[in-house]
């Protein structure tokens, strides 16, 4: 079984610092049940974190120490190791664009994948299916608008959405003029509407 562990950190060392790493994507070096062990025994040494059933990481080493990857970190390696979009939530996209003061108190993202729950260090993510024209423009600015805009819902997306109209570059504007079909019918007469006027 030594061996095998030293097999899964010498690949996890080949990866970049807070990549993700599946068991699943381990197979290779040995069965399920051999892996899953090996990996439990590095998570038990600190070798590796366990963000979540059949995810882990390596940590960061940093000049005070060892750390877990920061939460923007493990999530774009997880998005690219599952190949699903992961983006920030609408409350956390409305913040980023001020159109409000509140700060989301969880981590809160959508992704095309299945709702869960990760531990990234001592932190707990959110992670929440959501539907396909919420992550259409995916982590381009027009896509934060999108978010921003489904958070504050139908009465208040036209104002908000003129107000962003002079803050956002006009590419991403035209970007999300372009994408307004994909979008609910209030959210695609707003954007129409904001784009005429």
């Amino acid at each position: 079984m030594q061996h095998l562990s030293e097999q899964i950190m010498a690949h996890a060392e080949q990866l970049p610092e807070g990549a993700a790493l599946a068991a699943k994507g381990l197979l290779h070096l040995g069965s399920r049940a051999g892996v899953d062990q090996a990996l439990k025994r590095l998570t038990e040494r600190g070798q590796l974190i366990r963000a979540g059933r059949g995810i882990y990481m390596r940590p960061v080493k940093g000049r005070f120490g060892v750390r877990a990857p920061s939460i923007d970190q493990a999530i774009e390696a997880l998005a690219a190791q599952r190949g699903e979009v992961i983006v920030p939530s609408g409350a956390a996209a409305a913040n980023a664009l001020g159109l409000t003061t509140q700060v989301p108190i969880r981590s809160v993202y959508f992704t095309s994948g299945r709702s869960r729950t990760l531990s990234i260090g001592k932190q707990e993510v959110e992670l929440r299916h959501a539907p396909r024209w919420q992550l259409a423009l995916a982590n381009r600015p027009s896509g934060q608008v999108v978010r921003a805009l489904a958070w504050l819902g139908p009465e208040q997306a036209e104002g908000a959405l003129k107000t962003l109209k002079r803050k956002i570059p006009g590419a991403s504007f035209s970007e999300l003029v372009a994408a307004a079909p994909q979008f609910p019918t209030w959210l695609a007469r707003a954007v129409s509407r904001v784009a005429h006027s």
